[in-house]
């Protein structure tokens, strides 16, 4: 109608035509003009011998055109008969590849593909099973790149396998799972991962015959690496056939290699490598190789991604593996030889990993942790401690493949059931080491929880689930080799943070594994034993007989040197102590705060033990600081920082000592006396010179830097020899050897074995005892030469013996219950020695006038020390008091007891001078009086730590004090009240109060009225004026004790009717010893 066409006739039937060519004309050879013997032909040519050299790809497809030309074959049908018979001949691989390349010029590029297409279409009827020499031949034809993956995976059918794991269908039913497999079987890595990754994530390896291929594969490729350098020493092995195929993948030469052709195949494994054990072992022990040669070499450019990269890989494929692995130890320890090449924190992230995130990234490992957990819940049910054998044995199997799961499981039930712990302990003896590495991720893991909470709900305990996990952690810790590094940095870790609760498992730990205990309830006989030497200590200090702990020992110590952490654990428990109070404190219970402090400071006081008893000299001096470094700069208590630096000093002069001796060969006592001395000042100068920066320049006006360095630098072990605990060790050891000669049901062999044991521990006890002897000698000598020096008095006495109290004595006595003794023979020491400018009356009455504030600043273990000092104290005290003679010779010539005390010191020629044996009776009964006030105000505050903390003392001191019956009978009318308004409120305060109250009603008999205390009945003489007069004349003036029988009445208490004598140091240096009426006249005479 436009007029663009002139002739629409033609042009239409034209249009009909080109219509008619295009849909209707056939474009294939016409099959009716096609001769079966053409193809029979074809066949024939095809299945000659292609042995020889004479028969070539170029002159067979000569003749297969001629066949197509002459009898007017399809090409494309031809091609299909080629493929075919390729299949039945694979040997002639190269053959039939270079004949498909050729003919593939006659035809379309796309040609093959839809030929294959067809012949999958043809086997994808539900009955028919695709033959696996298809697969082979296409695989290698796209290894070949003669036809595209592309393309021919949509031709390909995909049947979805059914997600039952237990049904395991052949890869066959499913063509892109078959061809998967014929392309690893050849090689073809490149394609084979292409169609994995179009895959779900570990779904094609979940298939077994692709598992074992992509194996075979690995195996081949890794074969020259391994044998290099994988291979253990005298194993042979099993060589591995190579492909023949040039295409596979590359066999690997280096780590690099490794790296870039093997791991993205593991990678794609993933947790299917448990079908293959050997396949397994090849890799650890390559990654074992790796980590051998970057820790034998310096760093590498490439070793920190190779490292990278095998971490990844033990994440991905060999942990889960081997949770898949049918208990398979070998495997488990063979993968620890490679652990345990890496540090402690990359083993620990690969376990977090392996526990918290693997099990849910595959149906199978979902199923083998219900199934672990299941028969976990089986095996503990009947654990008890007669069947720990087989419930061992299935526990051991069961931990090979999923320790994680098992141990996360078995530690929550010991957190519930404390009563497992003994039976699981015992059990754990068929564990591999990889399996003990992991149970103590497990715990520490458990320890850090953030959900549970670390105090009962009454805020004033700490949780049982703890305390459960800390004996478990101390039981098999000792009993088995696991690595102790992770435990002791996490808790350095939670003590950096400011938490201390997790100081109860080093607590349990140390206690297990060194046998060092810490308690406040021994025997005087066990206190006794801790005042010698480690035999003795190891024999008599503890409860339970320390045996075989050597090796532990050196396992814990080994773990504290190697990670450094000996020297951290100790500054951060002693800066920790204060911060119990002061920041972790915060809102809870007093109880509890007082608790955890104790709990910091005998953690700290049994590991520093372990450390002095375990730690080389060597080590100890290059690992501890100076006291003023532990002190100004790490902000060390001064008590924890001596005690940190004793052993140190007694190390060093002891190794000086020794080189002395060695220097001038002499056997004279005298001699090693001077030698030891001349140590001692070599090793303590530089000490006295850096305490001074402790304290301010006013506290060395009245104690000498010498004094205070040697007060804090001294044991009971250099102060005395304790010669009845020795005595009793040994006397046990010879009834233990009489009761093994009269047995008769012990064998031979076994009586002579342990009677030796038996001799060789006497040896011991008595060489150590002799050594100690020797010891406290020369310690002694040395005092007696430096006593001149100690104390200086510049002010008054009485401020002297505030420092000395207030800077050595009360921060000692309360450390620990061995520095108790301590502090209370030392005293006694002091005042045997005729220290200048010491007055062992004003110390006494500091002690016992006051003790009200002492007590209520103490934690309760902190009041059971200082009641074993206070009754060390009273067991001088009243050993003086009870008889006269004693006190003529210990105290009758002594400047300690002077009346009067000159600036010029002590001149031991005027007898008026000294305290009266009586008058110092009236002294002693003002001291129990000044208790018995004190104890009645601590326990009518009403206040908790009051009261508890003077019911510990009161019951420390019990065997000396009450001695008078009127104090003994309105203490217990005190305590009775105790018991009647704390049985409901106060639980704890009950108990202790009742324990208390029956002691105390048993010694009743023994006390005795004050008038055989004391005599009441003095002559009244009034002195008044004359001790007035005294004070105002000077230097010279001297009191006495004078009563007037008048006041006395006045200044009785209404309960006891007791009168109060004062100790008065004035400035003219003169000691008083004064009634209260003498006292408030001097009083106002200085006031006038």
């Amino acid at each position: 109608s436009l007029g663009l066409i002139k002739q629409s006739q033609q042009f239409n039937q034209k249009s009909v035509k080109i219509k008619t060519k295009l849909f209707y004309k056939q474009q294939k050879f016409n099959l009716l003009r096609e001769e079966s013997e053409g193809y029979a032909k074809l066949i024939a040519e095809l299945g000659q011998d292609l042995s020889g050299n004479v028969t070539t790809s170029d002159l067979i497809l000569e003749n297969v055109k001629s066949l197509i030309g002459y009898f007017n074959l399809d090409t494309n049908r031809v091609l299909d008969i080629i493929l075919q018979v390729y299949e039945c001949r694979p040997e002639h691989d190269e053959f039939f590849l270079s004949l498909i390349q050729s003919y593939m010029y006659l035809c379309e590029p796309e040609t093959l593909c839809h030929i294959l297409g067809f012949r999958f279409r043809f086997y994808q009827d539900p009955n028919g099973e695709t033959p696996s020499s298809l697969y082979r031949v296409v695989a290698i034809l796209l290894q070949h790149n003669l036809t595209d993956l592309e393309d021919l995976y949509v031709l390909v059918s995909f049947t979805q396998i059914k997600s039952d794991i237990n049904n395991r269908k052949s890869p066959h039913d499913n063509q892109k799972l078959g061809l998967l497999e014929a392309l690893l079987k050849i090689g073809d890595w490149q394609h084979a991962q292409d169609i994995m990754d179009q895959m779900p994530l570990f779904y094609a390896t979940t298939q077994k015959a692709i598992a074992f291929a992509l194996c075979q594969l690995i195996h081949v490729t890794i074969e020259p690496l391994y044998r290099r350098l994988g291979t253990p020493v005298g194993i042979k092995g099993r060589p591995v056939l190579f492909l023949e195929n040039k295409r596979a993948p590359k066999q690997v030469e280096s780590f690099e290699d490794l790296r870039e052709e093997v791991f993205s195949m593991l990678s794609h494994l993933g947790p299917n490598l448990s079908h293959d054990a050997i396949l397994f072992a090849k890799v650890v022990r390559l990654g074992k190789a790796f980590m051998k040669e970057i820790q034998a070499r310096a760093k590498q450019e490439n070793s920190e991604i190779l490292f990278s990269c095998l971490l990844s890989i033990t994440d991905q494929v060999l942990l889960p593996s081997l949770t898949l692995m049918d208990c398979n130890a070998c495997m488990s320890e063979e993968l620890w030889g490679m652990f345990k090449t890496f540090p402690y924190q990359y083993r620990y992230r690969l376990y977090g990993q392996w526990k918290n995130e693997t099990y849910n990234n595959h149906p199978h490992l979902i199923k083998a942790k219900a199934q672990t957990i299941d028969r976990a819940k089986y095996i503990l049910k009947r654990l008890t401690k007669e069947d720990v054998k087989p419930s061992g044995r299935w526990i051991g199997k069961l931990s090979h493949c999923n320790p994680t799961i098992l141990f996360d499981y078995i530690l929550l039930q010991i957190q519930k059931y404390d009563n497992l712990i003994t039976p699981v302990v015992d059990s754990l003896k068929y564990l591999t080491s990889l399996n003990y590495d992991v149970l103590a991720y497990c715990i520490i893991e458990a320890l850090a929880n953030p959900e549970k909470e670390r105090m009962k709900h009454d805020d004033t305990t700490i949780s049982s689930w703890l305390q459960s996990l800390a004996c478990f952690c101390g039981a098999v810790f000792l009993k088995y080799p696991i690595e102790l590094a992770g435990l002791l940095q996490y808790v350095a870790n939670q003590l950096k943070a400011g938490k201390s609760f997790d100081l109860l498992i080093l607590k349990e730990v140390v206690e297990k594994m060194a046998g060092i205990e810490v308690t406040e309830e021994m025997t005087v006989e066990q206190l006794e034993a801790l005042t010698g030497g480690e035999q003795l200590k190891a024999e008599g200090g503890y409860f339970g007989q320390i045996r075989n702990t050597k090796k532990s020992s050196q396992r814990l110590k080994d773990a504290l040197l190697d990670h450094d952490l000996a020297l951290p654990l100790c500054i951060l428990m002693a800066q920790q102590r204060n911060g119990v109070i002061f920041q972790e404190g915060g809102e809870k219970h007093l109880k509890l705060v007082g608790k955890l402090y104790d709990q910091c400071h005998d953690t700290l006081v049994q590991f520093g033990g372990f450390l002095a008893a375990n730690l080389s000299t060597e080590d100890y001096i290059k690992r501890v600081p100076s006291i003023d470094v532990l002190c100004n700069e790490y902000h060390t208590p001064h008590d924890a920082a001596f005690f940190l630096s004793r052993p140190m000093y007694a190390h060093h002069i002891s190794s000086k000592y020794d080189e002395l001796k060695k220097a001038e060969k002499g056997n004279k006592q005298q001699h090693k006396v001077h030698k030891y001395i001349a140590s001692c000042e070599l090793v303590m100068t530089p000490v006295h010179e850096a305490v001074i920066s402790l304290h301010v320049s006013k506290v060395w006006d009245d104690i000498s830097p010498q004094f205070y360095a040697t007060f804090w630098s001294l044991t009971m072990y250099d102060l005395a020899v304790p010669h009845n605990s020795y005595e009793r060790e040994v006397h046990k050891l010879k009834v233990q050897m009489k009761a093994i000669d009269d047995n008769q049901e012990m064998p031979l062999n076994k009586k002579k074995e342990e009677k030796e044991r038996c001799i060789a521990l006497q040896d011991k006890l008595l060489e150590e005892e002799k050594k100690q002897m020797e010891h406290v000698q020369r310690v002694l000598q040395r005092l007696k030469l430096e006593k001149d020096n100690w104390l200086l008095a510049k002010s008054t006495k009485n401020a002297t013996i505030s420092k000395f109290l207030q800077l050595c004595i009360f921060p000692r006595c309360i450390f620990s219950a061995v520095d108790a003794v301590y502090c209370s023979h030392f005293v006694e020491l002091l005042h045997q020695q005729k220290t200048p400018n010491f007055s062992t009356l004003l110390y006494y009455d500091q002690v016992f006038c006051d003790i009200i504030y002492t007590v209520a600043s103490c934690t309760e273990n902190e009041a059971s020390r200082y009641g074993r000092f206070l009754c060390y104290m009273l067991a001088t005290v009243t050993k003086w008091h009870g008889d006269r003679t004693i006190y003529e010779k210990e105290c009758g010539n002594y400047p300690g007891f002077l009346t009067t005390l000159r600036a010029t010191g002590f001149d031991g020629g005027n007898k008026a001078d000294q305290l009266e044996y009586e008058n110092f009776r009236h002294i002693v009964h003002k001291w129990h009086y000044k208790l018995t006030k004190a104890s009645v105000h601590c326990l009518e505050t009403g206040e908790y730590t009051h009261i508890r903390n003077i019911l510990i003392v009161l019951t420390k001191i019990l065997p000396w004090y009450p001695k008078v019956l009127n104090l003994g009978t309105a203490l217990e009318r005190r305590v009775h009240k105790i018991c009647q308004e704390e049985k409901q409120k106060r639980p704890d305060l009950y108990a202790l109060a009742m324990g208390y109250s029956g002691q105390l009603k048993n010694r009743k008999l023994s006390m005795v009225p004050e008038n055989e205390f004391h005599h009441k009945d003095l002559r009244p003489t009034n002195v008044v004026a004359a001790l007035v007069q005294n004070v105002s004349g000077g230097v010279g003036l001297t009191s006495s004790l004078s009563v007037t029988a008048a006041k006395v009445e006045e200044s009785c208490t209404e309960d006891t009717g007791i009168m109060e004598y004062c100790l008065e140091d004035t400035p003219s240096g003169v000691l008083t010893v004064v009634c209260p009426i003498v006292k408030l006249g001097i009083i106002q005479r200085r006031l006038n």
